[in-house]
């Protein structure tokens, strides 16, 4: 999704005007009360590891930690045999030991299309981040900065600190934001890249512009070390797609837009009705689910020449699957049932049908449109999963707080998404650790739970690639021997560089911060028009 601005002339960056961006910035997150550590050493006692590069589960294991880093990881024999205490790594004096017999560790999760609330959403950043991190987020990559770039870069700060209770932050830069004129030549798109590179951005984020600007700031920024990613929107994309991106050396896309107008044969732009209007989002949605079906054929010559092209650049797909889920099932999105424990009003409010509200365009959206978008989903995914298949490298991102996906949440249904267009399980968790940290160029660092990498880890009692359901924050469903429903699963422990975070507590302060305001408002949730 594209970031709202809340300035009026400031939007016309959607449109390649690009102006002085007015941003309305939300409440940042409090000095740190929560978590536990770091230790001087930290062993994760007895726990079977997923360690995120595709290598199947082993355990029991015991992780030791020091100073932040991973040292050791020894494996303790037969998961059925009894355990030598003398072959287990010692807890030396002020250390502490975590026992998680039973459970399951995996890295830190990376959500690489993650913004941080909004004004209009009414979401403070303690809310987003201890929602992220109740369900083993450690990493975010923020795209655009809607708050403004200092900022983030403020709180990129004091999470790399520990100052607050968040995942550690990397902050790309909308493309032209803070500039007092349009960027239209070379050379401007050249300087404001240099100028953003020495305020402190990772990278940038594009949504389009002319070829020659596009080229030039892509170029540019390549050069000085930077990634990029790009919302190739429809208001430019006749003229420059994800091809275009890649051949520039941009990093990766966001979404699907772009793509599927490479893949014309027969076309060179989408089928617009003569009446469409990309300011009506009903509209410009509802077209958006036709799309796929107007690219070439899966594995057809074009197709596969496309896909072998993005393949040879290295060009990472972050699909963002599930931020279009409710276009194929509304009913199901709107109720998923933590919203009413876990969606503030304001955020319940901001989905709702709206003429305002971005991405809250269900003005008349029924059987028609959703069949249109199953339809699409099929094309997509089938992309998305052979370009896995071929050696490429997919991400996963989330967009939420837009169309009816809560922070957190709509991450893990994310992961869900991914398993249904094809990936193994082992395919999914690394998408969402090891090679999300290689599209972020941290992977030397983070990723995966490998001796020397730093200690980002999450503990579940439930095992993951049975059944992905177990990561969201209320767990999945079970039937006990004694006909009783039961939750399992659910995130215990994030640790992000060695401090411990109880995440069902993060999770119940959520849950709290709502109750608080639904006292204060008297509000009740209920669905539109009821």
């Amino acid at each position: 999704m594209m970031k709202k601005l809340l300035v009026t002339p400031c939007a016309t960056i959607l449109f390649g005007m690009i102006c002085m961006l007015s941003t309305a910035q939300i409440i940042k997150a409090p000095e740190r009360k929560e978590g536990m550590g770091p230790y001087t050493q930290l062993i994760i006692r007895g726990v079977t590891l997923i360690n995120g590069t595709g290598a199947p589960p082993i355990g029991p294991v015991d992780i030791v930690i020091e100073q932040n880093r991973i040292v050791q990881i020894k494996a303790l024999g037969n998961p059925d045999a009894k355990i030598n205490p003398a072959s287990r790594p010692q807890l030396k004096a002020g250390g502490k030991e975590l026992d998680c017999e039973g459970m399951f560790a995996l890295p830190g999760l990376i959500d690489m299309h993650a913004h941080i609330g909004g004004m209009e959403q009414g979401t403070p950043a303690e809310y987003v981040f201890k929602l992220w991190m109740a369900h083993g987020i450690t990493t975010i990559r923020d795209p655009s900065s809607g708050n403004g770039l200092d900022w983030v870069l403020d709180q990129k700060k004091k999470s790399a600190t520990n100052e607050i209770t968040a995942p550690r932050i990397v902050a790309y830069t909308a493309f032209g934001m803070g500039s007092n004129t349009p960027i239209v030549t070379a050379d401007q798109a050249r300087n404001w890249v240099q100028e953003n590179a020495k305020k402190g951005a990772d990278g940038i984020k594009f949504f389009g512009a002319s070829p020659e600007v596009m080229d030039a700031a892509i170029r540019e920024n390549k050069k000085l070390g930077l990634r990029s990613c790009c919302h190739h929107a429809q208001t430019d994309v006749a003229r420059w797609n994800v091809l275009n991106s890649a051949r520039a050396g941009m990093t990766s896309m966001e979404h699907w837009y772009g793509l599927p107008e490479a893949l014309f044969t027969n076309r060179t732009v989408q089928h617009f009705p003569v009446d469409y209007n990309y300011s009506d989002e009903q509209h410009r949605f509802e077209e958006a689910g036709k799309l796929w079906k107007q690219a070439a054929e899966p594995y057809s010559e074009h197709w596969n020449k496309v896909m072998n092209e993005l393949l040879s650049l290295d060009f990472t797909l972050d699909p963002t699957f599930n931020i279009y889920d409710a276009n194929r099932d509304l009913h199901r999105t709107r109720r998923a049932e933590w919203h009413e424990n876990y969606t503030l009003p304001s955020l319940w409010k901001f989905y709702e049908p709206s003429q305002q509200s971005h991405g809250s365009y269900w003005h008349n959206w029924g059987t028609e449109q959703e069949v249109e978008w199953k339809n699409d989903y099929r094309l997509w995914m089938t992309f998305i999963n052979e370009y896995k298949n071929r050696g490429g490298r997919v991400t996963t991102g989330s967009d939420n707080g837009y169309i009816y996906q809560t922070y957190g949440f709509g991450y893990i249904r994310e992961l869900e998404l991914l398993r249904e267009a094809g990936f193994h399980p082992l395919e999914v968790i690394r998408s969402a650790t090891l090679y999300g940290a290689q599209a972020l160029g941290k992977d030397k660092e983070i990723g995966s739970i490998e001796v020397g990498k730093l200690a980002d880890i999450m503990i579940i009692n439930a095992n993951p690639l049975k059944n992905l359901q177990v990561l969201y924050g209320t767990g999945a469903i079970e039937l006990t021997k004694e006909n009783k429903a039961v939750r399992t699963g659910g995130v215990l422990y994030t640790i992000k560089d060695g401090i411990i975070y109880d995440a069902k507590k993060l999770l119940l302060d959520v849950k709290q911060m709502v109750d608080k305001e639904k006292k204060k408002t008297g509000w009740q949730l209920k669905q539109p028009g009821m």
